[in-house]
């Protein structure tokens, strides 16, 4: 397969290997299509917001794994599979002709230090960023958290954009909850998951128990779910709830 050298850059893009090129492939599908979903349930505007997943390669410690990501400042309506870049978990541009988007380091770092993440996304979904601005955690006030949060909703460190500093706030604040989700201070959301599609998820779940949890603020305070109780729901919801593979 033939690459272009990006603008800018001194050295030929490096291709995606042979032995990957399916599961690529597939990849840039699958996180083309949940880019859909992020202004279907308005947890983006404009050019705002990405989603991007893991390629695993060959390697044990994931050091010749991929991620397909967006192209920075492209609208979500010209989001086509083959608008998709590959970058490796240096951020390195592998394929494509755009640049990645911006939080591309951010996805980088957790990839590589999260071995278990399989996808990431970032938006700045209104109710979910109004908490980022507050520097305030969601707390565990609502059966649905308790599902799919396991506690609150943490707060994690302002940090600006460009490097991998905005990762390692999330690797450094995820790592000590059971959230898939983290606040990011003064910036907004950004969820993990086995895959793209269960980050998706998160993310549409964090904006919503973000949003009843504010209104309900608006009325008294809410009441906290008892701890034991969290752990009941928690493990009841990940392990049980839903379709079952049969035993």
């Amino acid at each position: 397969m033939t690459t272009s050298t990006p603008t800018g850059s001194a050295a030929p893009l490096a291709g995606v290997p042979a032995e990957l090129r399916d599961a690529v492939d597939t990849a840039k599908e699958r996180v083309a299509a949940l880019h859909a979903e992020l202004p279907r349930w308005e947890l983006v505007v404009w050019t705002a917001g990405n989603v991007s997943e893991r390629v695993r390669g060959a390697a044990a410690d994931g050091s010749d794994d991929l991620l397909v990501i967006k192209p920075s400042g492209v609208s979500y309506d010209d989001i086509t599979p083959e608008a998709m870049v590959v970058c490796d978990l240096d951020g390195t541009l592998v394929e494509g002709d755009r640049s990645p988007s911006s939080d591309t380091a951010a996805h980088a770092y957790v990839y590589t230090h999260m071995p278990e993440v399989g996808g990431v996304v970032h938006t700045h979904s209104t109710y979910a960023t109004a908490w980022a601005a507050r520097g305030e955690a969601v707390p565990c006030v609502l059966t649905m958290m308790a599902d799919e949060f396991g506690g609150d909703i943490p707060v994690g460190p302002f940090a600006l954009i460009g490097d991998d500093s905005i990762g390692r706030g999330i690797v450094e604040t995820l790592r000590e909850s059971r959230s898939p989700a983290v606040l990011m201070r003064n910036h907004g959301p950004f969820t993990i998951g086995k895959d793209a599609r269960a980050a998706v998820k998160a993310a549409v779940m964090c904006e919503e128990v973000a949003r009843t949890v504010h209104v309900s603020r608006q009325l008294g305070e809410p009441t906290r779910i008892a701890q034991s109780d969290v752990d009941s729901l928690y493990a009841r919801y990940q392990n049980v709830y839903g379709q079952q593979p049969a035993r």
